[in-house]
């Protein structure tokens, strides 16, 4: 029995639509749950000098020499900064023609584009010249 003056409010949810509200809750959670242990993803703190898999590497780059599809292949470089240092290498060259324009990895800063964090992404990937006296055999 109710007490008098009691006014009863319509529900908003059925006794069906909260079971199924509550079972879709709990189905999403299970998911997420599922995903998270499953894929767990760990960030070292601090970061390695060197990339985990940078042993792997078969072959440095070299940009004196390396074409734009070679060098867009490069992490965090892309095409347009690729066109950017072959562009850069050829207009240096154009007065030398085996001028070496990249003797080291800051080198690469000259290139509209190129910080400092691209520099350290590209480290493990690069190779420049050693630059050793020649010597004459002959005298």
């Amino acid at each position: 029995m109710r007490p008098p003056g009691f006014i009863s409010r319509p529900q908003l949810w059925t006794h069906g639509q909260r079971v199924a509200l509550l079972a879709i809750i709990a189905a999403l959670f299970v998911y997420l749950a599922i995903r998270y242990f499953a894929n767990p993803a760990y960030v070292s703190n601090p970061q390695p000098s060197e990339p985990i898999r940078a042993s792997e590497l078969l072959d440095r780059i070299d940009p004196n020499t390396a074409d734009v599809a070679t060098l867009a292949a490069l992490p965090t470089l892309g095409e347009k900064r690729a066109k950017l240092i072959v562009d850069f290498r050829e207009s240096r060259r154009a007065n030398k023609s085996n001028a070496v324009v990249f003797e080291r990895l800051e080198d690469l800063l000259r290139i509209r584009g190129i910080g400092a964090a691209t520099i350290d992404q590209l480290r493990p990937f690069l190779t420049f010249p050693t630059t050793a006296p020649t010597t004459n055999a002959g005298n």
